[in-house]
């Protein structure tokens, strides 16, 4: 995706999100030398850019000449309504993955030091030792090799876990990763099997939904799944089956199909599963600013932003 040439960004407006706090929006003024405007209620006049977590319907015109996403995630953005013709879309990453690498992490040597275990035990007084085991040595198949797929595999080969990679076209293994596979190989079902912690950064997009089916959970050999991607990735009905025949020996969902699940949902009855608020890589002001000033630099500059997103692929 091409950025916007020079004359219209030059006496585009500025418009930003409600959603933005004052420090933000003061940024932003400061990085693009205009000021902000609010959204408008109707069509604008005049070329545009928007920093935003959603685009309503009202912005998606030939006027739009780049749309800033405060989230890292586009699936829902893409999937609301077409995407303007030659608009920039580019999105907010920042230190997302450094935090979901340490959120997987903490989850890993939870389980390895079996601390779901002992609080369940203190809130029983109950006094009963119980095993450990060690995290080095074991394998960890990281679905997605991008930024937040390396940044976990990353961290967890500083704790020695030996860490494959699954990615959807042939490429050379990031240096975060012992290999690299590709998704539907015999290899992918090779390292399934071997895996201890299969963890998916998987976006949404049409190729990915459902991507973990009954197929990909019964390759599993007690691997304990982690989803820290997307929700709709995963075939809820196939996760159920898997966590009860012992495919799967745990869950670790950050992600749902549905959110916020409803008190009633059946999710929070999954056997051996956890269900955090899709809380793993909360985007922080900091991120917002950050990652927009690199991609007003790259913009200004004829260059296409690292974080530009491709809408016809979703990612």
């Amino acid at each position: 995706m091409k950025p916007p040439r020079p004359d219209p960004l030059a006496r585009a407006r500025l418009l930003t999100s409600p959603s933005l706090g004052p420090a933000v929006v003061r940024e932003l003024e400061r990085i693009t030398g205009r000021p902000a405007g609010p959204a408008y209620t109707g069509e604008p006049d005049g070329p545009f850019l928007y920093v935003g977590d959603t685009l309503p319907d009202e912005l998606r015109t030939a006027q739009l000449l780049w749309f800033h996403s405060v989230n890292a995630g586009t699936d829902a953005l893409l999937a609301s309504g077409p995407w303007p013709a030659g608009a920039l879309l580019t999105r907010t990453v920042g230190r997302m993955g450094e935090r979901i690498a340490q959120y997987t992490l903490a989850w890993v040597l939870a389980e390895c030091q079996s601390v779901p275990e002992h609080a369940a035990q203190h809130s029983r007084s109950k006094w009963r030792r119980l095993p450990s085991e060690l995290a080095a040595g074991r394998t960890a198949v990281v679905h997605g090799t991008g930024r937040i797929g390396s940044a976990v595999a990353g961290l967890l080969r500083a704790c020695s876990v030996r860490t494959v990679g699954v990615g959807r076209s042939p490429r050379t293994a990031p240096a975060e990763f012992d290999r690299v596979v590709l998704a539907g190989s015999p290899e992918e079902a090779t390292a399934l099997a071997d895996a201890r912690w299969v963890v998916s950064t998987l976006p949404l997009t049409g190729a990915t939904e459902r991507f973990f089916d009954d197929a990909r959970f019964a390759a599993m050999r007690g691997a304990t799944f982690v989803n820290v991607g997307r929700g709709a990735t995963v075939d809820m009905a196939a996760l159920e089956t898997a966590l009860h025949n012992g495919s799967v020996r745990r869950a670790v969902l950050d992600v749902l199909p549905d959110e916020p699940a409803a008190p009633g949902d059946t999710v929070w009855r999954l056997p051996r599963t956890v269900i955090t608020s899709h809380s793993a890589g909360i985007t922080a002001d900091e991120d917002v600013v950050t990652d927009f000033a690199a991609c007003w630099e790259a913009v200004t500059e004829g260059r296409t932003p690292a974080l530009a997103v491709d809408a016809r692929r979703g990612y």
